[in-house]
């Protein structure tokens, strides 16, 4: 049995991959970390420094400010990581980064395959479009704090690789009154109810528009992707992996 120490194991996302741990045969959450410290079926500790059992593999859901603390004691242990948290600073990745040169990170700001697969449409569709003005629509519910979501700059990062000029991200107009701009993608965030997750990329040209968009009803696809990433990670050496590199070597 893989042994998972699953960081914050108890917010939404940590609950459903603990679910997934609960009925496999291949994983078993040993411990978990939050500062909360739920009432969990494994012990839970409020930092990694407490952590007593052994550990083939990390799933990360919890807080982009607890990454520090997580990548030092992966580091210190020799213990893939596979991050699935989002909103990280520039100083943090560049912290993942460098965690990668000693120890086997995937990261993903989204552990979907649909997700991903979206995100390689939308790269295709740049290619073919390179006139069409690129917007980006992102909604969740109401509980989601980080705004725009990793996933909606995800697609948006995936499209500028591919366009032969700059882009700038714009969020919002509201505080300019001007033309928009050939050269920007337009990233807009909604927070409303219970929506799981919507992200919808629009291609809007001269008397036509396409749009390519991609629905979560369940927080278990995600779940259930991160399980699949670290099934994939243990093992490997050190490195950055992510969705991509999984699913090209499947």
């Amino acid at each position: 049995m893989i042994q998972v120490l699953l960081s914050g194991c108890g917010g939404r996302m940590g609950r459903e991959v603990a679910k997934i741990c609960e009925v496999s045969d291949c994983f078993e959450i040993a411990a978990g970390v939050d500062p909360v410290l739920p009432e969990c079926a494994f012990p839970v500790y409020s930092t990694f420094n407490e952590v007593k059992e052994k550990i083939d593999v990390i799933i990360d859901f919890s807080f982009h400010t607890a990454i520090t603390g997580l990548l030092a004691y992966a580091k210190k242990e020799k213990i893939p990581a596979v991050i699935a948290t989002t909103a990280f600073t520039p100083e943090e990745l560049a912290e993942i980064e460098n965690a990668s040169k000693e120890i086997p990170v995937f990261k993903s700001a989204n552990m979907s395959i649909g997700v991903n697969l979206i995100c390689e449409l939308a790269q295709k569709a740049a290619k073919f479009l390179p006139d069409f003005d690129i917007e980006i629509v992102e909604k969740h519910h109401n509980q989601k704090v980080d705004a725009p979501s990793g996933t909606a700059l995800m697609i948006a990062d995936e499209i500028a690789s591919v366009l032969p000029e700059k882009v700038e991200y714009v969020y919002d107009r509201h505080s300019v009154t001007q033309k928009r701009s050939k050269n920007e993608i337009g990233i807009h965030a909604i927070r409303g109810g219970t929506i799981v997750g919507e992200h919808e990329v629009i291609f809007a040209g001269h008397q036509e528009v396409v749009t390519i968009t991609h629905t979560s009803y369940s927080r278990e696809i995600l779940a259930n992707g991160a399980v699949c990433a670290a099934q994939y990670l243990v093992g490997k050496p050190a490195g950055m992996y992510n969705m991509k590199s999984m699913l090209n070597e499947a």
